[in-house]
């Protein structure tokens, strides 16, 4: 996949790695960047090489639930006969690309919940599940403020990560200067099929957890949260509130990708780690006191890393009992 991806993206690696690993364990993505950083190839072009229903869909201040959902049509098949037929929507494919998601009310927003969170949608008085593989990859512009609706923070917790992409280094950017005004296209290989993603996500989920990584998780995930006692003491000044349950979820799932894309059979602390920032950033809100001290959450992670101990590892006697 990443050999593959190559061809049209370059750099941004830990982006990519990121995605993948939200793909392998049905996760969502938030995407979120300034234009022009490829956000919108890359999810196309994951699109072509996955085996997989693909629909893009531009969030706009007029668009309606019903267009994402799909709608009943009034037909009348036979004289005197009349009927409604459903017209299923964009969302009932594999993979969804919500592009610029920060554009519309929440009303039309709010048709993502259920289909993220359940992966099945309610029209009327009837339940429809969605295929399988599903996953939505949302983009989003940081920069323009004016005409667009923040995502309520219900729905920010539905996606697994939220990944901010960067601009390039100097390299890389001269790579794409002189490979994109060449005019060539490039024809990308589908490399996997959706049965082979359902398997790989059942590959992924069964990768085992330490009660010692699990405990770790529990600290990272309770510390940052202000009315927690055993928080510290910056999370309780700068923080109104902290993650949820969920968080340290995804940061399990997060680190057992990561593991396995790194083609290990177990998760460390590092795994955790390394997903803490893109699990954890959109499910922190800072205060008033953090942003005139120019707080982020981001840096407040960070320092929260550094801060939470890991657990004391048991000891075993010989006979591997615990003394």
């Amino acid at each position: 996949m990443v050999a593959e991806l190559n061809k049209v993206v370059i750099g941004q690696r830990d982006v990519i790695d990121q995605i993948m690993a939200a793909i392998f364990t049905r996760g969502h993505v938030l995407l979120v960047g300034v234009p022009g950083l490829a956000k919108t190839l890359m999810v196309s072009s994951i699109a072509k090489i996955l085996d997989v229903g693909f629909k893009r869909i531009q969030f706009t201040p007029d668009l309606m639930p019903s267009d994402i959902t799909g709608t009943n049509v009034l037909e009348e098949p036979e004289a005197g006969r009349r009927a409604f037929r459903f017209v299923p929507g964009p969302i009932f494919s594999n993979i969804i690309l919500a592009d610029e998601i920060n554009r519309t009310p929440p009303k039309t927003q709010a048709a993502l919940l259920q289909a993220m969170q359940e992966r099945e949608v309610t029209v009327g008085q009837e339940t429809l599940h969605l295929p399988e593989p599903f996953f939505v990859i949302a983009t989003q512009n940081p920069i323009e403020q004016e005409g667009t609706y923040p995502l309520p923070e219900a729905q920010l917790d539905r996606f697994m990560f939220d990944i901010r992409v960067g601009y390039p280094t100097l390299e890389e950017e001269k790579k794409i200067l002189s490979s994109t005004t060449k005019g060539e296209t490039v024809e990308l290989k589908k490399v996997l099929s959706g049965k082979a993603i359902l398997n790989l996500q059942k590959l992924v989920t069964s990768v085992p957890v330490s009660d010692y990584t699990v405990e770790y998780v529990t600290r990272l995930v309770r510390a940052t949260r202000p009315s927690d006692e055993k928080s510290p003491p910056f999370i309780k000044e700068l923080v109104d509130f902290g993650a949820g349950p969920r968080a340290g979820q995804n940061l399990i799932l997060g680190g057992k990708a990561m593991a396995a894309l790194d083609g290990r059979f177990s998760v460390s602390l590092d795994d955790i780690r390394r997903v803490a920032i893109p699990v954890l950033r959109h499910r922190i809100s800072t205060n008033f006191q953090a942003q005139a001290e120019g707080q982020t959450t981001e840096s407040l992670i960070r320092k929260l890393i550094a801060e939470v101990k890991e657990p004391e590892v048991p000891k075993y006697d010989r006979r591997g009992t615990n003394s």
